[in-house]
């Protein structure tokens, strides 16, 4: 059994269908397909949502006959049969009308997840009738039937597995569709898995079914040593280890969801990374196995916010830095980094929802400052800080001001945070330092 995700763009058109349909046909591996929403979607159900909260009656029924009419073209595009073309818009009309339902009823809090899963359910729903139109024989499974996340951190490997296995045996096929990012919570709501969370649960499904690989599917050939959108001359790197592929997906990497590899590394099934685009490509092989030891990628974290707490007469005194983390702990706000002075702790965070609530209730014993807009930006590498080459990082500090450094906390990732208007520059200056000045060396 394989496991497919198959992401936003690479079912985003009609021709990038077609490439997907090639992809699964091309053996006779029994696969479970996750598919996310078209490449787009999932954005207009976003705005949708705000005009849900507005009551905007008007916006509402626009916004879907949007919907309605980019579906209604794939079908058209689709499919040959006259007669079947015309009940798979039918289906989607149908569904069109089930969110115009949810629209006009209370916003509630599960409103949300309920209306940004319906883009995979329409992609499934097209997809999975088009592949049968072809001679492709799938059956499609609901994912709100079987995947059971009791928090995004935790997931019900047992129960998606006891789900599963009864689904799949009363209806035996080679292929199976499913949705990514929609999920059931510990009170079986519909929730979601955050954006870019079928990746997640390809790999969730992976682990409950011990498969023997999950595919990831996207528009690039694998990670790349560094960020393609700003750097020139990055190259896909053939093998991560599990933590390697962590730190980058937690730091930035945007080819993956930071959870990915989670649930299947006590399991030890590898995870690829594909290009849908050029399925030859090598691509990434994510795995227990240290293929190299040393530096392999950089990656950046935008929208992160520096906090440094001040305080003359505390910082040392015993049970201090619980008391700033029990704050934090309250609010469920993670930190990601964090120095410490005689008399000053700064940290970052990532999620500012209870930003005026935690400061407010440091200031109380502390001085507090914060500080937008930085980025974080990631260099990993399995016995990183053993790597002699890593030490020109450091060099940086003499063009970039640095506003903290993140060196000893892992031996896999060395980690500084800048401004985010010296993102790119940092980038592309710790590219030609560690990767371009190693590379020379070696000629």
């Amino acid at each position: 059994m394989k496991i497919l995700k198959f992401g936003g763009t690479s079912v985003g058109s009609v021709e990038n269908l077609q490439k997907v349909k090639e992809i699964l046909t091309s053996d006779q591996d029994q696969k479970i397909v996750v598919c996310s929403a078209m490449s787009g979607v999932t954005d207009q159900l976003v705005t949708l949502l705000e005009y849900i909260k507005l009551k905007d009656a008007e916006a509402i029924t626009r916004s879907l006959h949007r919907l309605e009419s980019k579906h209604h073209d794939v079908i058209d595009q689709l499919i040959e049969a006259t007669d079947l073309r015309n009940d798979l818009k039918e289906g989607v009309s149908q569904l069109i009308t089930e969110m115009l339902e949810v629209s006009n009823q209370a916003f509630e809090e599960s409103t949300e997840a309920i209306i940004v899963t319906y883009g995979e359910t329409l992609l499934t729903y097209i997809f999975s009738n088009f592949l049968n139109a072809t001679g492709v024989t799938n059956v499609l499974l609901d994912a709100k039937e079987f995947m059971y996340v009791d928090t995004v951190d935790n997931p019900n490997i047992k129960k998606v597995a006891e789900k599963l296995e009864v689904i799949i045996g009363q209806n035996p096929a080679s292929i199976y569709i499913t949705q990514g990012f929609v999920c059931k919570d510990h009170l079986e709501a519909i929730a979601t898995l955050k954006r870019g969370g079928s990746d997640y649960t390809a790999t969730i499904i992976g682990a409950a079914l011990n498969a023997d690989e999950v595919q990831i599917w996207t528009d690039i050939d694998g990670l790349h040593n560094n960020d393609p959108r700003y750097v020139e001359g990055t190259h896909p790197i053939a093998h991560l280890t599990y933590n390697e592929a962590a730190e980058l997906a937690y730091f930035g990497a945007k080819i993956l969801h930071p959870q990915t590899v989670s649930p299947v590394v006590d399991k030890d099934i590898p995870v690829l990374l594909k290009n849908t685009f050029d399925p030859a490509a090598t691509g990434t092989v994510i795995s227990n196995k240290v293929h190299k030891k040393g530096l392999k990628a950089i990656s950046a974290k935008d929208n992160i916010t520096a906090i440094k707490i001040k305080s003359n007469r505390m910082l040392m005194a015993h049970g201090y830095l619980r008391k700033i983390f029990e704050v934090f702990d309250h609010y469920k706000t993670s930190i990601d980094m964090i120095t410490t002075s005689e008399i000053a702790i700064s940290l970052t965070i990532d999620d500012t929802t209870h930003i005026e609530e935690i400061v407010k209730k440091i200031d109380a014993y502390a001085e507090v400052t914060v500080e937008e807009n930085h980025s974080i930006i990631c260099v990993v590498g399995e016995s990183l800080i053993n790597d002699k080459s890593s030490s020109r990082l450091f060099e940086i500090l003499n063009y970039i001001p640095v506003r903290m450094i993140s060196y000893g906390g892992s031996n896999n990732n060395i980690s500084i945070l800048v401004e985010t208007k010296d993102k790119i520059p940092t980038l592309r200056f710790l590219n030609e330092k560690l990767f371009e000045t190693s590379q020379a060396a070696t000629l």
